[in-house]
């Protein structure tokens, strides 16, 4: 088979399957996890259930995906905080844990997201986050920016456990002080 018909095709069941998610996630958020049906998430996203079930076997692997999608994408923005910007590690920092809370402040937290935090993505997403912080952390406190007093494993742990409070926040300002009072805690 040519390659251009194999890229086509791919992409084309990308297509659906983002289709498929999108979907998922918006009647998810209209009606809640457990209301939503198969039958449902294929009129929503335009095609029929048998299509649907070639991609997923039920509304649980659906959203799970969904989330997958969500968390990835989650990472790559952080990921891309670190390094897009420029300066000293204490700055990249700054820019992480910004996003983070920004982040962290649109977060839904209801009962699709404790079911969804479950997951064992989560698990390896949680550690990926921590062992960006902490290199970060390092880096400041080899730099002589942070402190280094205390292990920087312990000191991103504090990091993102404080900005969690972000998700009960209702402005970015307010967010920006959390940032503030967060990275204070770490100049040595």
């Amino acid at each position: 088979m040519p390659k251009l018909w194999n890229d086509t095709i791919e992409e084309h069941r990308r297509a659906v399957r983002d289709a498929l998610l999108d979907a998922t996630a918006a009647l998810v958020a209209q009606h809640g996890p457990a209301s939503v049906t198969m039958s449902q998430i294929a009129a929503e996203a335009g095609i029929g259930r048998a299509t649907l079930y070639k991609y997923f076997p039920d509304v649980g692997a659906i959203l799970t995906a969904w989330h997958r999608r969500q968390v990835a994408e989650h990472l790559a923005l952080l990921t891309e905080a670190r390094d897009g910007a420029e300066g000293t590690p204490a700055e990249r920092l700054r820019a992480v844990l910004d996003a983070f809370a920004t982040a962290s402040r649109w977060r839904h937290h209801d009962e699709t997201a404790t079911l969804l935090h479950r997951d064992e993505h989560v698990a390896h997403a949680l550690a990926h986050l921590k062992a960006l912080v902490r290199d970060l952390v390092a880096e400041g406190a080899e730099a002589g920016e942070l402190r280094g007093d205390v292990d920087a494993g312990e000191l991103a742990a504090y990091c993102l456990h404080a900005l969690t409070a972000a998700g009960a926040l209702t402005s970015k300002a307010a967010v920006g002080r959390l940032v503030d009072v967060t990275l204070a805690g770490l100049r040595p």
